[in-house]
């Protein structure tokens, strides 16, 4: 790769430690607020430590009339969630006083928004901590929708080239200019979360709880506050939990369109309407079931398997008690549903529910290609064409996700795990849900207690999910570094 190549991949992860380090300030604040000024002395370090390094990053230059690649963003994507997760974990490490291992397990888990946690005693930790772990889920929420609307469709990853049209990056040619686009974007998530910790608020949350869950559920990310997650709170809070959940879930630039006149853009798009109503039979089928096998009222029931599923499947991963007690087929479901996520061009992981779509739209076509052999079908999703290129982009992700899936759970076996730990906590890896299943990481427990082999290799599956597989696994081929 070419060194004026790599000066403006180094550029741009310098503005990146930069921004990084000035985040740092608001868990500074934080801890003066409450009280904590002993403990600011951790965040300074660690700032200056990034702001150092992002300097240094920058002091070389940005080369004139240098153009980023498709291939050069491969790297450069990479690249920057590793650097943000390797700076970011200075906090932790300085002020938890736990292993760094710790600290870059419990800062991927929220960069990527999956919730993993290995701290507990939540309830009395440093407010200064709990503030930096929801900003990492805010931050990788935002940092996750401009990646799937603006890059994942130029790199063509799989499918996401379904999103992309004509001259724009963007799932959407709502405006004439992207970066106009970007900008609605943040105005749209700043928005949200503005009025989600009012919300929460008058739920009965006090104000750092608010805007902790806040950044938590507009991210899809599922860092609490508490140990006992949302189980602490109201149930007024619970549903307001639901809807952030699902605003989150949701195609940020269809909000857009929303925004500029096209009041149906939401309700016409196929992505949304299958996700909402796959949720809404789902919480109700269930809801009823849980409801004639447990002392809940109806609505209590409801709300309980609504928010839990929600939360899963918008792989947030809150947890509303532990639902791994509800018996065998609560568990199976729980588990069948981690591997669902949200809407391309959201802050969800997983697999996003236009591959499930379009899965559909092909089987449903191959069938009628057997019983009309000479029939000239046309295979069309919201609106697109499926060209040889999208099932071949989807068909191959879909086949190394799971692959890399069994990979990590084989990893994790060897290291002396057991079947469940290993095999769900690879999956919520991977799909970025958080909880896994069983007395160890399910939703009543944490992964502290794993060895730290596991722990970074549950790290690489966080990270491999986040980044759609491709974007990262292309870089361990040769081909790839050869000029």
């Amino acid at each position: 790769m070419a060194l004026p190549t790599l000066r403006i991949i180094g550029f741009i992860l310098g503005l990146f430690l930069i921004t990084l380090a000035t985040g740092m300030v608001l868990p500074m604040l934080t801890l003066v607020i409450y009280e904590h000024t002993h403990e600011i002395e951790s965040f300074v370090w660690a700032s200056m430590i990034t702001l150092g390094a992002g300097v240094a990053l920058i002091l070389p230059g940005r080369p004139e009339q240098v153009h980023l690649r498709p291939r050069d963003m491969y790297l450069l994507t990479t690249a920057s969630w590793l650097v943000v997760c390797v700076f970011a974990a200075l906090p932790l490490n300085l002020l938890q006083n736990i292993s760094y291992t710790d600290a870059f397990f419990e800062t991927m888990s929220g960069i990527t928004t999956t919730g993993s946690t290995v701290l507990s005693g939540l309830d009395s930790a440093s407010p200064g901590v709990l503030m930096w772990r929801s900003m990492l889920h805010w931050l990788g929420g935002i940092g996750f929708i401009a990646m799937a609307v603006a890059i994942l469709p130029l790199l063509r990853v799989g499918g996401m080239r379904l999103f992309q049209t004509e001259s724009s990056d963007w799932s959407e040619k709502v405006m004439p200019r992207s970066h106009m686009v970007a900008k609605y974007i943040v105005g749209i998530y700043v928005g949200f979360t503005l009025i989600g910790i009012l919300a929460f608020h008058l739920a009965g949350m006090n104000w750092f709880d608010a805007i902790n869950h806040a950044m938590s559920t507009i991210s899809t990310g599922g860092f609490s506050t508490s140990d006992a997650s949302m189980g602490k709170f109201s149930p007024a809070a619970h549903w307001i939990a639901i809807v952030f959940m699902l605003l989150g879930s949701l195609p940020f630039t269809l909000y857009v369109s929303t925004l500029r006149g096209n009041h149906q853009a939401l309700f016409r798009d196929h992505q949304v309407r299958g996700f909402l109503l796959m949720l809404i039979l789902t919480s109700l089928l269930f809801g009823l079931w849980y409801w004639r096998h447990s002392d809940h009222s109806l609505i209590d029931a409801l709300r309980v398997v609504t928010l839990n599923v929600v939360s899963v499947v918008s792989t947030t991963g809150f947890a509303l008690g532990d639902y791994t007690q509800w018996g065998g087929f609560a568990t199976m479901l729980f588990f069948y549903l981690t591997f669902v996520g949200g809407c391309s061009g959201s802050t969800t992981g997983g697999l996003k529910i236009f591959r499930f779509q379009v899965a559909y739209v092909l089987l449903k076509s191959n069938m009628r290609q057997l019983i009309h052999p000479r029939a000239v079908l046309k295979q069309q999703y919201n609106g697109h064409n499926l060209d040889e290129e999208i099932v071949r982009s989807i068909l191959t992700f879909s086949f190394f996700f799971t692959i890399t899936i069994g990979a990590i759970a084989l990893g994790l076996s060897f290291i002396g795990l057991d079947l469940i730990t290993a095999l769900t906590g690879a999956a919520t890896a991977v799909c970025n849900v958080g909880p896994g299943l069983g007395p160890t990481i399910g939703p009543a427990g944490n992964f502290a207690s794993l060895p730290d082999s596991a722990k970074w290799l549950l790290s690489i599956g966080m990270l491999l999910g986040r980044l759609e597989i491709i974007t990262v696994l292309v870089l361990v081929t040769p081909s790839f570094w050869k000029h």
